[in-house]
């Protein structure tokens, strides 16, 4: 699938990752509704950062983001922004389901690592949106 490149100002970019988030503990916490919950979160997270939110699917206990940015998007900031707003959201929406996983006043949702890689460096864009959305659903 060849894409065409996007414009903005001086530049012309096509920069497209794979982002990879795993609970605490790898705690099998994510429901389907969650999941859901969580999509509609980051659709709108993203278009806070101008950014596209490509494909979105998960499991228990992770979840894999294909998403388009801009050049000037600090991967790092966005990656912890990420994490910061669907972990507090998700804690208060779902705060009786997810007490059965982490205690404490301030539970940590997320692992503290992540994986981002560039399409195209391991597998073209079309053969990864396949493989998020085979993701095994949780119940």
């Amino acid at each position: 699938m060849q894409l065409p490149l996007k414009t903005r100002s001086n530049s012309a970019f096509r920069l497209i990752y794979h982002l990879v988030l795993v609970t605490k503990f790898r705690r099998q916490s994510l429901t389907a509704d969650i999941l859901e919950r969580m999509q509609l979160i980051l659709r709108d997270l993203f278009g806070k950062w101008e950014c596209d939110l490509i494909e979105f699917g998960g499991e228990s206990d992770h979840i894999h983001l294909l998403f388009e940015t801009h050049p000037s998007v600090e991967l790092s900031k966005l990656v912890n922004n990420i994490k910061t707003v669907t972990s507090r959201r998700l804690r208060s929406e779902y705060s009786e389901h997810l007490s059965q996983f982490y205690w404490g006043s301030k539970p940590q949702f997320w692992s503290s690592s992540y994986a981002l890689i560039t399409v195209g460096a391991q597998a073209p864009l079309d053969r990864l949106i396949e493989y998020v959305q085979n993701q095994e659903q949780p119940e």
